[in-house]
């Protein structure tokens, strides 16, 4: 189980976290906003429901290939009995279930695939389901927006390289010691520090003492995208020897340029 993550739904805090690749979301604190005491007891009398156990297994059946056909329809037979009771754990242990997941510990509760996490809300409260489906969508929006960060500062980081080896192949003087080395290297950074962000990276840490990092880990990701372009140009630039003050220069202008068709491309598609 990933990094279990919370959204807050009508003052409820609901736990969210990944199994593979599939969104699970804990029964257990939806259940909080019917019985806030036992949630367990909500979760329990939601599995006695015949139509639930049919959603169950019908659930199974599309998304799980190692489902136990035979004890479903055991409890399918028994659901909606006065003495039938299922926990999640027997359920899961006895079909082979994939939809639900029990745990223990810190992050313990019932989870479930949230398709079937949505079921259970409309069972709980069609008003809470509706407002659990709003904080989700917009939970994964935010990770799709940082997933979007993090690729850029990826392709960043590659680049990087390519920059770094033009430096070796052109600028770094054979048997230069590693000190002397990094400060070439560091130079060059700076070059398109300036270029982008107008200052060099010792300017940028006297003027944010309190942050961690450096400048280009509090980049927007319209930035990036840009330092990524700054650094495979500036490898071609000092491949051909052009001088550094010249492709300071040229840089900066090339990364006023891109900003500006970048931020207006960002503000059109806020627009629509």
């Amino acid at each position: 189980m990933k990094k279990v993550r919370e959204i807050n739904v009508k003052s409820t805090s609901i736990r969210t976290t990944m199994v593979g690749d599939a969104d699970y979301i804990c029964l257990t604190d939806i259940a909080k906003q019917k019985n806030q005491l036992e949630p367990n007891v909500v979760v329990g009398n939601w599995l006695r429901n015949r139509n639930t156990i049919e959603y169950l297994g019908l659930w199974e059946y599309l998304n799980n290939p190692d489902f136990n056909p035979i004890e479903f329809e055991g409890f399918r037979q028994q659901a909606g009995l006065n003495a039938f009771t299922l926990s999640p754990t027997r359920w899961i242990e006895a079909t082979n279930a994939i939809g639900l997941i029990s745990k223990s510990g810190r992050y313990g509760g019932t989870y479930a695939q949230r398709d079937i996490a949505f079921k259970f809300a409309s069972w709980v409260s069609v008003e809470f389901e509706l407002y659990l489906i709003k904080e989700f969508q917009r939970l994964k929006e935010e990770e799709q927006k940082s997933l979007g960060w993090s690729a850029k500062r990826e392709l960043s980081k590659i680049n990087y390289h390519i920059h770094t080896d033009a430096i070796r192949a052109n600028l770094i003087p054979k048997e230069v010691d590693a000190y002397h080395s990094s400060l070439i290297y560091a130079e060059e950074a700076d070059v398109l520090n300036v270029a982008l962000f107008g200052m060099t990276a010792k300017e940028w840490r006297e003027a944010n003492p309190d942050k961690r990092g450096n400048m280009r880990d509090y980049a927007t990701i319209n930035q990036l995208i840009c330092l990524s372009n700054l650094e495979n140009l500036n490898a071609v630039f000092i491949n051909e020897g052009i001088h550094q003050r010249d492709r300071l220069q040229k840089l900066n202008k090339i990364a006023i340029q891109q900003m500006t068709v970048l931020e207006e491309v960002g503000n059109r598609r806020l627009m629509k």
